[in-house]
């Protein structure tokens, strides 16, 4: 029996821990040939010493799969481009290209430094942009050259801060907004080759989450990367070709495909300052309230 991702490359970046590593591992277990890209930074950016994307190709090796390790960082735009090359040069061909990579630098606005704002939506933003924009060129000028749709994945990673919001991530939750945005233009853009764009809303109990606030027993198994890795490794497989433009919220006891913005209450056009007023109040009022992480209404 054929196995889902059987003969595929896929790209994973941060696959050196946490989810990034247990996409990588299943699929592998899958049959995807996988490119291990990671850094090896600490939770907040800084360099260490470790070599954490070779640790998971050669774990996929050993048991029985095809990996490489790859160093390049997703935020340059250049080295973007060289970890797109490596896997066609490496296995032949791309078929997944899953944005996984991140960092933190958590601190409310007031007291946010510019660096700290940079930093994170560099990693974020960027680092999802410069990926996809290799990968979508490389599959665009394979189908101008095959005339066939290339039947290629895109994965992002969006995340509550940014489709909910919460306090003290306004660097982060503002770059996972604008993923779960650049997913859904980018849907549009690439279906005429061929190419898949989805995201995912993780909630899961990793390096990056530890120590934000406690949590129970039942929560943090609840929240281990293996609630969200299947639907992932579904996204990147052959058989996902029909599902594109969404962004799907797993872990943390959750699988649901998320809805975005929408018009809600309506009323004619005004234009005088002196009486829109209680129309604006009126529309704010009967419209649908924000939520919160967990997806409750606000006061």
């Amino acid at each position: 029996m054929s196995r889902l991702c059987e003969g595929r490359v896929v790209i994973v970046t941060g696959a050196g821990r946490g989810i990034g590593r247990e996409y990588a591992l299943q699929l592998a277990r899958e049959g995807a040939r996988v490119v291990v890209n990671d850094l090896s930074v600490s939770r907040s950016g800084e360099d260490t010493e470790e070599s954490t994307a070779e640790a998971v190709a050669s774990e996929i090796v050993a048991a029985g799969g095809q990996a490489i390790a790859n160093h390049e960082n997703v935020a340059d735009f250049a080295g973007a481009k060289r970890m797109i090359d490596a896997a066609v040069e490496h296995f032949g061909a791309l078929h997944g290209l899953i944005n996984n990579a991140g960092i933190l630098r958590d601190r409310t606005l007031c007291n946010m430094t510019e660096q700290e704002w940079d930093a994170v939506i560099n990693v974020h933003l960027k680092g999802s942009f410069a990926p996809c924009h290799h990968a979508a060129a490389y599959w665009r000028d394979l189908y101008k050259q095959t005339g066939t749709p290339v039947n290629a994945r895109i994965i992002n990673t969006s995340s509550s801060s940014g489709l909910y919001g919460n306090i003290g991530q306004i660097n982060y939750g503002a770059a996972k907004a604008g993923i779960a945005a650049m997913t859904i233009i980018a849907a549009r853009e690439l279906k005429r080759y061929g190419v898949t764009v989805n995201a995912i809303n993780p909630h899961a109990q990793t390096r990056m989450t530890e120590g934000i606030r406690e949590r129970s027993a039942e929560e943090i198994a609840s929240r281990h990367p293996r609630w969200i890795a299947p639907a992932v490794v579904w996204l990147a497989s052959a058989d996902s070709q029909d599902v594109t433009g969404r962004i799907f919220e797993l872990g943390g006891g959750h699988l649901a495909a998320m809805e975005g913005w929408r018009r809600g209450p309506a009323a004619e056009p005004i234009d005088d300052a002196a009486r829109i007023g209680p129309v604006m109040r009126d529309l704010a009022q009967r419209a649908r309230r924000n939520v919160d992480m967990k997806g409750h209404e606000l006061d």
